[in-house]
């Protein structure tokens, strides 16, 4: 069982990739943020450290739950809260991965477990994954992506993008980069070359 990481700058079409890696057989894509969002939930361990931490802050829901447009946006704002939600949420996250990589290991039915986390290189997966990616995309292609599919301003893109890393940082911090600027059936074939020169090495 081969197990990647993949990662990039917000916007950079990370689904897609993740959505043609998930059609193939034998595979497992796991969501950084989707798990975090599962232990994020009311009754649990990281649950109870968050509502304590940010009582005073207005991101709760009338049931419970985190508002979530409002959570990320006191966490973008505040680097300081960022850092305080991210000692809390991260480590529960990776112990989490942890756990499915070493019970998928077991079972020895996979041939791919994939994992897409933001904070894949500072929390260093590199320690648990065979190999990891960083998909690619320009600012400019990125700035656009999330303006039409999201609505975002200027300003709250730039707030994302400050608080990434740049483009060096993701190259120098992964084996793979794939080049996701152009149509998706190049990618797709940069994705495919990719996978071969693991199978091969």
């Amino acid at each position: 069982m081969r197990f990647i990481g993949i990662t990039g700058g917000v916007g950079a079409g990370k689904s897609a990739i993740l959505a043609y890696l998930a059609e193939k057989p034998n595979t497992r894509v796991m969501l950084a943020d989707e798990i975090a969002h599962k232990l994020m939930e009311p009754g649990t361990d990281c649950y109870k450290q968050i509502v304590e931490r940010f009582q005073d802050e207005d991101i709760f829901q009338e049931n419970g739950p985190f508002h979530r447009g409002k959570l990320a946006t006191v966490i973008f704002s505040n680097e300081e809260k960022r850092e305080a939600m991210n000692a809390i949420v991260h480590p529960a996250v990776k112990d989490y991965v942890q756990r499915v990589f070493q019970q998928e290991k077991q079972k020895g039915q996979l041939e791919l477990l994939v994992l897409e986390a933001a904070l894949l290189i500072e929390e260093d997966y590199g320690a648990i994954c065979d190999e990891l990616w960083y998909i690619y995309t320009s600012e400019e292609n990125r700035r656009a992506r999330l303006k039409a599919s999201r609505g975002y301003s200027d300003e709250k893109i730039d707030s994302i993008f400050n608080s990434q890393l740049s483009e060096a940082q993701f190259r120098a911090g992964t084996q793979v980069t794939i080049d996701n600027n152009g149509d998706l059936e190049e990618t797709f074939r940069q994705i495919e070359n990719a996978l071969r020169r693991e199978a091969n090495e």
